[in-house]
């Protein structure tokens, strides 16, 4: 069986939950299965990590692009069942729609999987879409509706108009309505779908009224060879030193915006600090700007703690454990979730973590975390406090993460996965 993936998240530069899925399961894919027939599509030649599929320290180094005779990139594989096909397409967007769905018109493969969400127009019969998670229907308030299209005004507005028409006015060429539509395509001409809990499972089910026969739940997983706990000091220090962080420090990682609930833990920290003089802590912001982060901003300065929060901007993968193993805790307080990898890598490195008690979180986390109300700054203030002066309850909750993090590696998402190909 030809298997045909969306491999253009994965091949991302700056990645975050979703393209980082998107590219350990294609790797995780290619180590355990020698039977079917693997072509990547991507619009832009694959690089690292996707050129060599064997190589653990491929992520980020630089690749050559070969290509063959008959138009493929050239991938390595552990059974030689990997290729690429780069599709070009003029324009900047709507490449799923319109360049994908030209592929599948003309050259369709038995099977295809999309990683995240978009299900092109055109599609076989025999179609996967990994849904993982729907908080833009929970709170679309904590996502951005950036518009699509052209970027000449007259252009997008002519798009806009044109989107409107053909859905009678159900949606407008912005990302939230493409979410929002693209997910209802996803769940009705999909032959199975996957997502990544049985929280979000069960979302699904409720705000759709799906079908759960055809949804499948695969845990996603991390890279446990790259988090781990390190017994290096000093090349923790030196890391560290990299981007002027000193201990010691709370890290957050992940994306600075409101469905992460970062301007809130902003605040909780600074209440923190402003009630417990004997804490000296910093608080360490880790991943790119997104929607809210001007909130992020002015909570910061606000509570005049530009000295005391350091915010680092996307960090690349190869130094975050060490990040992870110079902190003295992980806090996660996101308002929605479908899983929450950053919580897994921090257990692995034997960090103990605080996080949310909302959507997905519990689940993942199974009793191996300290956790608060997100909604309620001082909740989030106090189990920051509490982390930092309990070194009982950070013992603990090293010891319970350890064990938990050993139920998740992409291996598993990957076995799990192909369960779903072989029976759709």
């Amino acid at each position: 069986m030809v298997i045909g993936i969306d491999a253009s998240r994965a091949n991302r530069s700056h990645k975050s939950g979703t393209e980082w899925y998107s590219y350990y399961l294609i790797r995780a894919l290619a180590k355990i299965d020698s039977k079917n027939q693997y072509l990547l599509y991507s619009d832009k030649p694959l690089t690292g990590g996707l050129v060599d599929l064997t190589d653990d320290e491929a992520r980020d180094q630089a690749q050559d692009i070969k290509i063959d005779q008959h138009g493929f990139q050239e991938i390595k594989s552990y059974h030689n069942n990997f290729k690429a096909k780069i599709l070009k397409w003029p324009y900047q967007f709507f490449w799923t729609q319109g360049r994908l769905s030209l592929e599948m018109i003309f050259n369709a493969p038995d099977m295809l999987f999309i990683p995240a969400h978009t299900l092109p127009l055109i599609h076989p019969k025999k179609s996967i879409v990994t849904i993982h998670d729907i908080g833009f229907e929970r709170d679309e308030n904590l996502y951005g509706r950036d518009e699509m299209g052209p970027t000449g005004t007259r252009a997008r507005k002519l798009v806009n108009w044109l989107i409107r028409f053909a859905s009678r006015g159900k949606y407008g060429a912005n990302s939230r309505d493409y979410l929002r539509w693209s997910t209802k395509f996803a769940l009705k001409q999909a032959a199975s779908i996957i997502t990544i809990s049985e929280f979000s499972k069960k979302e699904i089910m409720d705000v759709y009224a799906a079908d759960g026969n055809k949804i499948n739940v695969v845990y996603n997983g991390f890279n446990d060879k790259l988090y781990t706990k390190s017994a290096d000091d000093e090349k923790i220090k030196s890391i560290l030193s990299k981007y002027g962080i000193e201990r010691p420090y709370v890290l957050y990682v992940g994306r600075l915006d409101k469905k992460k609930n970062t301007p809130a833990l902003v605040e909780a920290f600074a209440l923190m600090r402003e009630e417990n003089k004997n804490i000296k802590h910093r608080l360490l912001l880790t991943g790119d700007a997104h929607f809210g982060y001007d909130e992020v901003k002015y909570a910061i300065k606000e509570w005049q703690m530009e000295e005391e929060i350091l915010m680092t901007g996307w960090i690349e993968e190869e130094d975050m454990p060490y990040l992870y193993n110079g902190a003295t805790a992980f806090v996660f307080p996101s308002l929605y979730e479908g899983f929450g990898i950053p919580m897994v890598q921090a257990m692995a490195c034997g960090v103990p973590v605080i996080a949310s008690d909302y959507a997905s979180i519990p689940e993942v986390v199974s009793g191996a975390a300290y956790l608060f109300d997100p909604s309620d700054i001082k909740s989030i203030a106090e189990a920051l406090a509490r982390i930092l002066l309990d070194g009982k309850l950070r013992e603990d909750l090293i010891g319970l993460g350890f064990k938990r993090a050993r139920d998740f590696n992409w291996d598993k998402c990957a076995e799990g996965t192909l369960k779903v190909m072989e029976k759709t």
